[in-house]
């Protein structure tokens, strides 16, 4: 069995990927999940209480309007927020112990290693996309009255509300769609590999360039899942991100060929008779 991979000097090797390696992962996350859920609940319910002080305060502040970008932008720090859960899922996986200060102790410890970095490539996307919000803000309502901006509902019913919606979810799904092809898995190959933050990118760009198809799917079920999940006042996201965090991890040994091991077949199983070519 031949494997065609993506690699460079620098780069871990690639491998393709079909929609039952993403179905598989899906279920692996459920598993983890409830292998070890004290540590999900814990996660996904910093994730909802972030969701829900975000959404308060732009109640305060009389900025509803402002809303809907964030909507677009929140699950982009989820995988960040979903640290912890790839260090539970590796765990589980090696048969390590779950202890707490051992698990916190890995997510800390990333303050001074590459996740920082590749957190300041996001930051700069999500300011890029909170720039072009304002930007559609002014062009598409620069000249309404200043009430309509906090009637949510009442701009979205106006024909201009309506168009900064349409070009907003198109632009808004290509920035994500970026910032999602650098960090895939560029996040849990950070954790587990002594690899730059540069590479981790680079590594992730070539997992979805292999797998386009595979990975979009991929896309739109987190964006879906996250989207449901936000819903119910957010709470829906307590159980969403452990899922998702966990499934993650998962879809990153799917697409990631370890050192000196055979590549991961369908059905989760490695032959040490696979060879990969490059």
């Amino acid at each position: 069995m031949t494997a065609d991979v993506i690699a460079s000097p620098r780069a871990p090797e690639i491998r393709p990927m079909s929609r039952d390696d993403i179905q598989e992962a899906l279920r692996l996350g459920i598993a983890d999940f409830r292998s070890a859920p004290r540590f999900g609940l814990f996660f996904g319910g910093v994730y909802a209480v972030a969701g829900i002080v975000i959404f308060l305060q732009l109640l305060v502040w009389e900025q509803p309007l402002w809303f809907v970008p964030l909507v677009f932008a929140f699950p982009i720090i989820g995988p960040f927020v979903a640290i912890g859960l790839y260090e539970v899922s590796r765990r589980l996986e090696v048969g390590e112990s779950l202890d707490w200060s051992e698990v916190l102790g890995v997510v800390w410890r990333q303050r001074t290693a590459q996740l920082p970095y590749l957190a300041f490539v996001v930051l700069a996307g999500f300011m890029i996309w909170i720039w072009f919000a304002r930007l559609m803000i002014a062009l598409f309502l620069g000249r309404m009255e200043f009430a309509t901006y906090s009637d949510l509902w009442q701009l979205l019913s106006q024909p201009q509300g309506l168009m900064m919606l349409a070009v907003g979810t198109v632009v808004g799904a290509i920035i994500a769609f970026v910032i999602f092809s650098v960090t895939a898995v560029s996040l849990p190959l950070l954790l587990e590999r002594d690899i730059d933050f540069v590479t981790a990118m680079i590594t992730s760009w070539n997992a979805v360039l292999m797998n386009p198809a595979v990975m979009l799917s991929w896309a739109v079920i987190i964006a879906g899942i996250l989207f449901v999940a936000m819903l119910p006042a957010f709470l829906g996201l307590i159980v969403a991100l452990p899922i998702l965090g966990h499934a993650t991890w998962h879809v990153y040994r799917r697409a990631v060929i370890p050192p000196d091991a055979a590549p991961v077949g369908p059905e989760g199983t490695r032959s040490a008779g696979d060879e990969v070519t490059l």
